[in-house]
């Protein structure tokens, strides 16, 4: 069985090929990509191997993009540290999934499974990759207003506003309550088909946007629903042209 693996952790590669060399299963490492980029060209310009390892986060992003790029429909086993919300994702889709650091009972259960698949199915990884964007960011959030504390799912987000050192959110009623997140880790928490930061100050869902306008200097000026009530924010020149490609995803 022919196998490459797409990992851009040196040790974590090493340990992979020594316990296939200790497996049972006949296989031969074809080759060890590190990145994206290197993974869509290999996979563009040779056979595709019987069986891909393939780690989730590479140094140039997810391991999802190779999918855009490439049409692979073989089996694929994923390596990976995320936590169970995503590997429920991706487990629809994979051979099997294993938790770093891999260990041997692991793998050999993995290439178990595959062995006893007789025919494995078709499978259209590129829609793996918004099931996982779906299952990776986060979906509530636990805020406060005085002693009080709520859950606060993200759809009933309307936009996230720093004040001073204080970050508010605030939701379809119009409530603003603390979060202990600054908007730039939440920039990596939201989804960001849904959330847009606008400016320094505000991070908006979609949802929130009730009307835009022109303004000066090629700005744009955006009203937020804030309950019954709107807030006008000004959105910088530089910032129009990526809000644009946002709005039209």
């Amino acid at each position: 069985m022919k196998v490459v693996i797409i990992e851009d952790e040196q040790l974590a590669a090493e340990r992979l090929v020594y316990l296939l060399n200790q497996c049972e299963l006949k296989v031969e490492i074809v080759k060890h990509l590190f990145s994206i980029e290197e993974s869509v060209q290999w996979l563009r310009q040779h056979p595709h191997p019987d069986l891909l390892f393939l780690d989730i986060q590479l140094a140039d992003g997810f391991c999802f993009e190779i999918f855009k790029q490439v049409e692979y429909t073989n089996p694929v086993i994923f390596t990976t540290a995320y936590n169970q919300y995503a590997l429920d994702a991706f487990q629809l889709f994979s051979i099997d999934y294993l938790l770093k650091p891999v260990t041997a009972t692991a793998l050999q259960a993995a290439l178990q499974k595959l062995k006893q698949i007789q025919t494995p199915a078709v499978v259209n990884y590129r829609q793996l990759t918004n099931v996982f964007e779906d299952a990776s960011f986060k979906s509530r959030f636990l805020a406060r207003a005085g002693q009080k504390m709520f859950f606060v799912e993200s759809n009933e987000v309307q936009y996230f506003q720093a004040d001073d050192k204080i970050v508010f959110l605030v939701d379809k009623e119009g409530n603003r309550l603390v979060v202990d997140y600054t908007l730039e880790k939440l920039q990596e928490l939201l989804n960001p088909k849904e959330f847009f930061r606008l400016n320094r100050q505000v991070i908006a869902r979609y949802t929130s946007i009730a009307q835009i306008k022109p303004y000066v200097n090629s700005r744009l000026k955006l009203l937020l629903r804030n309950g019954s009530k709107t807030e006008e924010v000004i959105l910088s020149r530089e910032r129009v042209h990526d809000f644009k490609q946002w709005a039209e995803a």
